[in-house]
């Protein structure tokens, strides 16, 4: 999460590449989307990718992801990213920086409401992914980043997921040394706990392909 990787490249050099067809799934997020400290290929993002094939999604995945990323920077970056590869989902996993570097919470939830706003005016559906703080911060401060989560999802009627790092954050089998990233065996409960959340948007998004002339 509060990490540089790649000088601010996105991880996959992948989403650098424009799309000509079928549904495209942006993930738009920090390191834990990133795969920092691993391997790209053990991140979760590519093990989500792996299972859109081995179940037969006609989706690509494009990793837009910066370790270190904000919500401000996210949004900065994130209109290219949707004309490139014009995606039918954007997961958006933001919002850790922001509360670790004590950036006001109401900026976050600005910006993750216009970086959901922004989606759907490039035509995709939206999903945010919940964080949570370590408790470290405080208790007033981890309720109130909470809260912004559900603020952001009721206030732009937004698909929410369970929190990302459930059964993951403060075990530290599941920890890489830093004590802070996930480590690889940590990858495939990360997915386990965002796809129900993102199952659906992936059948309505595969029915509408169908459905188009």
């Amino acid at each position: 999460m509060f990490s540089a990787q790649a000088a601010g490249e996105p991880v996959n050099r992948a989403a650098d590449e424009p799309d000509s067809a079928g549904p495209v799934v942006l993930v738009l997020g920090d390191s834990l989307s990133a795969a920092y400290g691993l391997p790209v290929d053990r991140g979760w993002v590519s093990l989500f990718e792996q299972r859109l094939r081995q179940q037969g999604y006609p989706h690509r995945v494009r990793n837009a992801s910066i370790s270190g990323e904000t919500t401000r920077g996210a949004l900065d970056r994130l209109e290219p990213a949707l004309k490139r590869h014009n995606p039918s989902v954007v997961i958006i996993e933001l919002g850790a920086n922001d509360g670790l570097r004590g950036q006001p919470l109401e900026e976050m939830a600005a910006n993750l409401g216009e970086i959901v706003n922004l989606s759907r005016r490039h035509g995709a559906i939206p999903l945010l992914l919940r964080m949570r703080l370590p408790p470290n911060y405080g208790p007033a401060y981890v309720e109130k980043f909470l809260t912004v989560y559900e603020a952001v999802g009721r206030d732009w009627n937004v698909p929410l997921s369970k929190f990302m790092l459930d059964g993951v954050s403060g075990n530290p089998q599941f920890i890489q040394d830093d004590g802070l990233h996930p480590n690889e065996i940590a990858q495939p409960r990360i997915l386990e706990n965002v796809w129900p959340a993102i199952e659906p948007l992936l059948q309505e998004t595969r029915t509408a392909q169908m459905k188009s002339p």
